[in-house]
């Protein structure tokens, strides 16, 4: 977190899909991720990331979201291309989020509603703060039905 606020993170930019991202966020988390439904085809178009940084980012997402979500549903993932970009979607049915505490999801030391002594509530704060640095965007949106929808958003390589 320290070296996203005084700017000097060293970042490797590379083309990388984000089937290879998603597979390698999952098997960098120690919790089961069993519950975690993936739909991110080969096909489409590659973005120009970190790919560690962008592994990072997303396995916080999940991580997160199986933190939130209650143990009996699922996690989804999926990605598409939308224009000139390739957004991955990272959808949980957990209580979601007041939409005048979506903000606050993002300020490090943040844990909003967790119950548990798990983490500092930093994940979602270095999770944005990487996309951001590479040019995405992480947004947070209300599912449909219950609970939340992080949206990461990168350019397309051309």
């Amino acid at each position: 977190m320290s070296r996203l606020e005084t700017g000097v993170l060293t970042m490797t930019l590379l083309e990388v899909g984000w089937d290879e991202v998603v597979a390698s966020a999952l098997s960098s988390l120690s919790e089961s991720t069993d519950r975690v439904e993936v739909d991110v085809p080969e096909s489409l178009p590659r973005i120009t990331a970190d790919p560690a940084l962008l592994e990072r980012s997303v396995a916080n997402v999940i991580a997160n979201a199986l933190r939130h979500t209650p143990p009996e549903a699922s996690i989804r993932v999926e990605a598409g291309a939308v224009g000139d970009r390739v957004d991955l979607r990272l959808i949980d049915t957990g209580p979601g989020v007041a939409p005048d505490k979506v903000d606050q999801l993002f300020r490090a030391f943040q844990r909003l509603g967790d119950r548990s002594n798990d983490g500092v509530g930093l994940g979602l704060a270095v999770a944005r703060g990487f996309v951001e640095s590479m040019g995405g965007q992480l947004e947070a949106e209300e599912t449909p039905g219950g609970g939340l929808t992080m949206v990461i958003r990168m350019q397309a390589v051309v």
